[in-house]
Parts: C-alpha cells; sequence; structure tokens
C-alpha cells in the first residue's frame, strides 16, 4: 500500500511503545544530588515533585552551570538510561499497530533519551524501521515537555499542515510538548488528574494501543 505522506504520528518511546524499566527516581535523585553538591540548587527542594526534565532544566539554567558539570550530569543520566533500556519489550500490539500506521502514515519517535539509548532499544525490540526518524535530547535545544522536538520535527516538514500531526505518549510532558507545539494529543494510559493537573487535554484517552486505529484522524 502507498504511503500518504500528507498524516504524520510522533510517538514517545518509554511506556508508550516500549515497557520502560528506567528508573526515573533513581535518576532524579542523581541529578538532584549532582546539583546539590555543586551549589546549583538547595538540599531542601523537594525534588521527587519535578520530572527529571525539570531538574534538568533547572541545571542548565544556573549560572553556576559549566560544560564539564553539565557531562558529568548527562554521563550519569545516560547510564541509568542504559541499564533501564536493557532487555525492553514492546508495549502489547505496539508492533502490529505500527506495521498497520506504517502503510498510511509517516511515523516519528520523540524521547528525552540520548539518541545511542534509544536507537539501542529501538533495534533489540525491531520496531526502529517503522520510523521516518528518532529525535531524541540531542536534536532539542530543551527537554519536553518544551515544544522543542515538536518543532525540530514540524520544521522538516513545512509542507505539512498543523493539523496532519497527532503526538501519542503516556505523560503530562509529552502532552504539553504536544499542546504548545500546537499538535494533537492522545494519551495512552493517561493520568486525568495529572493532565488536568498540568492544563494538557487530550484528543482522547485510550488504553490499547489497537485503539488507535480507530480514531478519527481528522478532528
Amino acid at each position: 500500500m502507498r504511503r500518504d505522506f500528507q498524516k504524520a504520528v510522533i510517538f514517545d518511546m518509554d511506556n508508550t511503545l516500549l515497557q520502560s524499566r528506567i528508573n526515573f527516581l533513581e535518576m532524579k535523585r542523581a541529578i538532584f544530588q549532582i546539583w546539590v553538591e555543586n551549589g546549583i540548587c538547595e538540599p531542601v527542594i523537594e525534588w521527587q515533585g519535578f520530572t527529571a526534565s525539570q531538574l534538568i532544566e533547572i541545571g542548565r539554567c544556573s549560572e553556576r552551570m559549566t560544560d564539564e558539570l553539565e557531562a558529568h550530569m548527562w554521563a550519569a543520566v545516560t547510564a541509568i538510561e542504559k541499564e533501564g533500556m536493557h532487555g525492553a519489550v514492546l508495549e502489547a500490539h505496539a508492533a502490529d499497530v505500527l506495521a498497520k500506521l506504517h502503510e498510511s502514515y509517516r511515523l516519528f519517535i520523540l524521547t528525552n533519551n540520548a539518541y545511542a539509548a534509544a536507537q539501542e532499544a529501538l533495534n533489540e525490540t525491531k520496531i526502529i524501521h517503522y520510523f521516518d526518524e528518532v529525535v531524541a535530547r540531542e536534536q532539542m535545544t530543551t527537554l519536553k515537555p518544551h515544544p522543542s522536538g515538536i518543532t525540530y520535527i514540524l520544521n522538516q516538514y513545512p509542507d505539512l499542515p498543523l493539523s496532519a500531526w497527532t503526538m501519542i505518549g503516556d505523560s503530562w510532558i509529552d502532552g504539553k510538548a504536544a499542546q504548545d507545539g500546537q499538535v494533537r494529543f492522545v494519551a495512552y494510559h493517561g493520568k486525568r488528574e495529572e493532565m488536568d493537573r498540568q492544563g494538557v487535554i487530550p484528543q482522547a484517552y485510550i488504553t490499547d494501543l489497537r485503539e488507535l486505529l480507530e480514531l478519527d484522524w481528522n478532528q
């Protein structure tokens, strides 16, 4: 079947297509400890209430940040990612749904993970060939929930209107990135209370990836 290049779908990766084993609590703890040890933030900050990407941006915006310190932080984050992504498995029905969507749409990955970790996981699970491009943190100026990754992808396809794009993700940070990037968002196993609290309004909530095949992509 000929692919219809007039529609495009952007997927988050962890807990959307892959069952993530990344220890995000440990990642946040590691980032916070590095910041505290280097005077980036005070030890009284309730770091558990932040996402890893929010903690990272606190450091990156600090006047105390140096190239060496940022590299140290990314090394700690990447080590936790690699450990968590090793042996990753697919979410239920992910391969079948991607195969079907690939017949008709451009497909993309947008992840806050490192590009190498994402590539390794997608190769291990044998789904990388479905995607036109894998966009990771190296291609973003700021991590999700900032929309810079969305903007990066959209800028490469100026012929496609905003109405042609849909993002699928499990977290409010995916929804916020999509919303601020002016593309529709579908929440997969998304927490409604958290979405509401963050001002994210998905087009739909789904609990099974096969539901994507029944969505009205023209809404």
